[in-house]
């Protein structure tokens, strides 16, 4: 049975009803970090059930609750989730990740290295110079994944 996983990252604290409806028929949503407020997560939750990590920005006692890193199975796929990609500290090909997700830099991005799919989902919150606003999508289906993301159509 194909997976719909939404990606979302650097929120700062703002969840815009365009991420919403993006993120809808998700059936898990990956927050990358700089969550902003535990508020982004409840109302992500509404729409499917949500692993997080916490990000540099979010050091309130509530982000305590979120690790820095986690791993994601999805069938029998494995996730890592970190904020900063320059943080990882691991070989994601020899751990046995096929994906990796990261955030922090606000610029979506897509690529394949040895193997593993990383995807930065960009930022959902405030704009940050010139960056694009928008989420990611993951669809996994057996051990096939498609990766897309999905540009927000937020006026400059």
């Amino acid at each position: 049975m194909p997976k719909t996983i939404g990606v979302i990252s650097d929120t700062h604290g703002l969840l815009r009803p365009e991420a919403i409806s993006a993120l809808q028929g998700s059936d898990l949503i990956i927050h990358a970090g700089d969550i902003g407020r535990v508020e982004v997560i409840e109302q992500l939750a509404a729409i499917a059930p949500v692993k997080a990590i916490r990000g540099n920005i979010d050091q309130a006692a509530w982000a305590d609750e979120f690790p820095e890193t986690q791993v994601v199975q999805v069938n029998d796929m494995l996730i890592y989730v970190l904020h900063n990609l320059k943080a990882l500290d691991l070989d994601p090909q020899a751990a046995g990740f096929r994906v990796v997700v990261s955030g922090h830099s606000h610029q979506p991005k897509i690529e394949e290295k040895d193997g593993t799919l990383y995807l930065n989902p960009g930022s959902a919150g405030p704009r940050r110079f010139k960056l694009p606003i928008a989420v990611g999508r993951l669809t996994i289906s057996g051990g096939n994944i498609r990766s897309e993301i999905l540009p927000l159509d937020i006026p400059r």
